[in-house]
């Protein structure tokens, strides 16, 4: 794979015309490299996978896994002059990686839209949250102001804006979070995108609030059939939401699959450690946590083999010296759809044996008996809250 210092190289028009089975959303191999003066920081490496209309994909990993970066890249947002991007994007058919900026703007906005992390960097401090509404609108519409100032006040009152008619003139700065949350989804869903990506779309809002935004993306998800990306850090966010999970860490993909299924049978430590540092509202008031230890990999100088392995409380269940010298592939896990990157051989039974005693120590009994908890239906997320759409579920007490 080559990599190129400014745009992408190639002709975007001549790609091939996708299958008629292909995904929406197809990332494949791709790659985002970003020099600086203190070296060249491999923000993603070697990143693939799909996302169908209707469907809802769940990105997690800590700060700097490559997240946001990746999902900047659908959106055509990096500065090619200082970006260095190889790999292939394709949005509905249409490959992006090499575009100009002409035609991305036709797709960024209309068929795809971001919901950012923080709203109020986000709006414009000098326009009205209308009038950027209405611009969002126009951009990709034939509409007089006056068509556009309704499409606005419609799409407020959609996300649950009280008094649309009059808040439909007011500034970022006179919006409470929760509202400015609403206002940024209405201006990502002003023109019915096919693919929304909502970065950490929950983040400092209040829990009443998270409710709502993420019921009120569903709700909007069913009525536009958009596909989600959702990009977060809170796994109880990713059981209410996500059809299937995308675990990332030092820029890689470490593990992919179902959303039950990664929750319930993880392969990878990173996942094991994510999964244990979820506080539990149900235990004493003086039970730790279980962090991850240490810090995350320096993305100047990424550690050699597996990127997690300087953390990883399992690296001497390997022979040899496999997790400190080579990198190990993402291949298939025990269970179908599900892939991992792990030098491990039998991650089940270490999991179940080490990690469940500690996380979720009321299953160990179960599991002893034979039981999984995908055959019982019990596990860290419970049986009660599955979703009634029999994807996704929702979190009891971690």
């Amino acid at each position: 794979m080559t990599e190129t210092s400014h745009r992408p190289s190639g002709d975007p028009a001549a790609v091939p015309s996708p299958s008629a089975n292909e995904p929406y959303l197809v990332v494949d191999e791709l790659t985002v490299r970003f020099p600086t003066a203190d070296g060249l920081v491999q923000a993603v490496t070697d990143l693939s996978y799909t996302l169908e209309q209707g469907k809802t994909l769940g990105i997690v990993g800590e700060s700097g896994s490559g997240k946001s970066v990746s999902s900047m890249a659908i959106m055509g947002l990096h500065d090619y002059k200082r970006t260095r991007m190889s790999g292939s994007i394709r949005v509905g058919g249409q490959e992006v990686v090499g575009l100009s900026s002409e035609k991305m703007r036709t797709i960024r906005g209309g068929d795809v839209a971001m919901i950012f992390q923080d709203p109020l960097t986000s709006l414009h401090p000098f326009y009205s949250v209308g009038s950027q509404i209405a611009e969002a609108y126009t951009a990709h519409n034939k509409a007089s102001k006056s068509q556009a100032r309704a499409k606005a006040i419609e799409m407020l009152d959609r996300v649950g804006i009280p008094q649309p008619k009059s808040r439909v003139d007011d500034y970022p700065h006179q919006f409470s979070g929760g509202m400015r949350q609403r206002a940024m989804i209405a201006m990502a869903l002003v023109n019915d995108p096919k693919l929304l990506i909502a970065d950490e779309p929950t983040t400092a809002l209040d829990v009443t609030v998270q409710a709502q935004i993420l019921d009120l993306l569903q709700e909007l998800q069913r009525d536009f059939n958009s596909a989600i990306i959702i990009i977060t850090h809170d796994l109880g966010v990713v059981a209410e939401m996500a059809d299937d999970v995308l675990v990332m860490y030092g820029g890689r993909a470490v593990e992919k699959g179902p959303t039950r299924e990664i929750l319930t049978h993880p392969e990878m430590p990173y996942t094991w450690g994510l999964l244990s540092s979820v506080p539990d509202v149900s235990a004493d008031t003086d039970a730790r946590l279980i962090p991850i230890p240490g810090n995350p990999p320096s993305l100047l100088d990424p550690p050699t083999g597996c990127p997690f392995h300087p953390r990883c409380a399992h690296r001497s269940k390997v022979p040899g010296d496999l997790c400190r010298t080579e990198l190990p592939e993402l291949v298939t896990g025990n269970r179908p759809g599900h892939t991992k990157r792990c030098h491990l051989a039998n991650p089940d039974s270490i999991y179940e044996a080490e990690v469940l005693p500690e996380i979720a120590p009321d299953l160990v009994e179960v599991v002893a008996e034979d039981a999984t908890p995908a055959e019982t239906g019990t596990g860290l997320f419970g049986p009660d809250d599955e979703a009634a759409d029999g994807g996704s579920v929702a979190p009891e007490n971690r």
